[in-house]
């Protein structure tokens, strides 16, 4: 299995995931499993249903968690040292050069990407068309509306 990289923030928040699922979901799960059992039929028991489903979607996303922690290469952006250079995890400020709006985006791995909070999936397109760029040089985005040009004004690693 291939590793997936991930900032330490976004390991951290799928840790703290994880331990939710494990200590409060899934005990709730079969909390609510041995009550529907306890009202007895349980071919027409819907909260025992719904409480088998709830139970494999935890388990489930149990799994997934773990699998993707298992492949997980974590990189802490305040350590890096890319001389500058657009990297996995770097912060990217950006001038549109059409309309000179100014933007913000750190590369990050995909269970992290937030468009909201300026965080982009390293397999976006802005992403891939600025990683290995340097301060000062232009980036051609294929957007939606057609090509977008933006310079890159500052990289920073925090």
């Amino acid at each position: 299995m291939a590793t997936l990289p991930i900032t330490k923030l976004g390991a951290e928040k799928l840790k703290a995931e994880l331990h939710q699922l494990k200590t409060v979901e899934r005990p709730h799960v079969i909390n609510l499993i041995s009550e529907a059992r306890a009202q007895g039929d349980l071919s027409e028991n819907a909260e025992y249903d719904a409480a088998k489903d709830k139970q494999g979607f935890v388990e489930g996303r149990i799994q997934e968690i773990e699998g993707k922690l298992s492949a997980a290469q974590i990189i802490d952006p305040s350590e890096l040292d890319a001389g500058g250079k657009v990297v996995f995890g770097s912060t990217i400020e950006l001038e549109d050069e059409d309309t000179g709006d100014k933007v913000t985006y750190q590369i990050v791995g995909e269970d992290e990407a937030d468009i909201k909070f300026g965080r982009v999936n390293i397999s976006s397109p802005i992403a891939r068309a600025l990683i290995g760029k340097d301060e000062g040089d232009t980036a051609e985005v294929q957007a939606p509306g057609g090509i977008k040009r933006y310079e890159i004004i500052a990289v920073m690693y925090i």
